[in-house]
């Protein structure tokens, strides 16, 4: 059984497991790899904001048009955690995941996706009423 569901966006939740912590530790490499995989998913970059904390770690953000990619490390435990939050048809947040997944090196990773503005939700709640939401429409396998 399959169900349509309109959403605004697609919400990836990724983490990196076993990276080498001479790649995680690196701020600028680490900027770079978010902003190749934020390219590669076919996303426009607007901005990148990345800060590296004592004695180690890197957290940053990717703005693109279509929402962004932020990123945490804790290189002394070789671990990553990546959000990928995009909107609309054009960007693939799943390409930014496997891009990421082989520039960080993790030897395992997990990931999930939350469908982000529930079309329906958003007509029920709202101040006004609103004719026409326009979403992406994805059809989800085996939801009862």
């Amino acid at each position: 059984m399959s169900i349509e569901l309109s959403t605004l966006g697609r919400h990836v939740l990724i983490e990196f497991y076993g990276c080498p912590s001479e790649i995680i530790e690196q701020n600028a490499l680490i900027e770079q790899f978010m902003n190749e995989a934020a390219d590669y998913s076919g996303a426009t970059i607007v901005e990148s904001c990345f800060h590296h904390f004592n004695p180690y770690g890197v957290s940053g953000a990717v703005i693109i048009a279509e929402s962004h990619l932020t990123i945490h490390t804790w290189p002394e435990y070789g671990f990553a955690s990546v959000d990928v939050y995009t909107c609309g048809d054009s960007v693939s947040p799943w390409k930014a995941a496997e891009y990421l997944e082989q520039k960080l090196q993790a030897k395992k990773t997990e990931s999930f996706e939350v469908p982000r503005g529930m079309a329906d939700k958003i007509r029920q709640f709202a101040e006004q009423e609103i004719d026409a939401i326009l979403v992406k429409q994805e059809v989800l396998e085996g939801v009862i």
